[in-house]
């Protein structure tokens, strides 16, 4: 008859070998041999989009000329203030700029919305410096994640690894082969999968996130509920119903 000490460390034991994820289910890019070099081929370059608020700000050696081109908020003597304006591309993808009116600007980078506006502005302006800015770029991870939440982007783009670590790292209980993207696209919604066990993911067109991107992380087998187990932890449950029963036996006769 086993002692109850040692029925308590097979519980415990049970439990561990039955509740670990294999490591092949958590390693990231584990298909990378060891010093190889992982050439990026992944051309992504953020796109505005309908809803963005872009900061645009003009400058020229002659402050006074490009002065009407900028817009502040409550505006002081000379027109200059604290706080500048944001552009929000409308429902038809356009943004109203001073001076020269509606410009269309949602699919384009801001690399591409710089040379239109320096196009534009080459009637008013003589070599115009222009800076452009997505200020509501976010990203939100949701799912088997440590910190599920909405997260700022300083920048212009985000890796989903880097947004996976704004929100703490997936869960031992999360899914790193099968992770899903929710983009707006083109005023629809399109789902995308990646597969971030593999190096393959660099290559994904989701593994640069863009802004509004939603990260969902599909909980694994030991993390959904006990109807959607696998036949290895419906023996694991039977086991541990097995020892459990043998100790309240045996408690029960001392």
């Amino acid at each position: 008859m086993f002692k109850k000490s040692n029925i308590a460390y097979m519980l415990v034991i049970v439990c561990l070998v039955f509740s670990c994820s294999p490591s092949k289910d958590v390693v990231y890019f584990q298909d990378a041999n060891q010093f190889e070099t992982l050439v990026e081929d992944n051309s992504f370059t953020s796109k505005f989009k309908v809803d963005d608020l872009v900061s645009i700000h003009i400058s020229t050696l002659d402050a006074e000329a490009s002065a009407p081109f900028n817009l502040f908020r409550g505006a002081e003597e000379g027109g200059i203030s604290a706080e500048q304006v944001n552009y929000l591309v409308d429902k038809n993808g356009e943004i109203d700029f001073p001076v020269i009116g509606k410009v269309k600007i949602e699919g384009l980078s801001p690399s591409e919305t710089k040379e239109l506006l320096r196009e534009k502005l080459s009637d008013y302006l003589k070599d115009p410096i222009i800076n452009i800015r997505i200020r509501n770029f976010t990203v939100t991870v949701m799912g088997a994640v440590n910190r599920p939440g909405t997260y700022p982007v300083n920048g212009e783009k985000i890796s989903i690894m880097e947004a996976l670590g704004l929100a703490g790292d997936i869960t031992i209980k999360g899914r790193r082969d099968n992770v899903m993207v929710l983009r707006d696209f083109d005023g629809a919604k399109v789902y995308n999968r990646i597969n971030l066990n593999s190096k393959e993911a660099l290559k994904s067109p989701v593994y640069y996130l863009t802004q509004n991107d939603v990260v969902y992380v599909e909980p694994n087998k030991s993390g959904k509920t006990q109807s959607n187990l696998d036949q290895r932890a419906s023996i694991a449950v039977s086991i541990l119903s097995v020892l459990i029963t043998s100790t309240v036996v045996l408690l029960t006769r001392n």
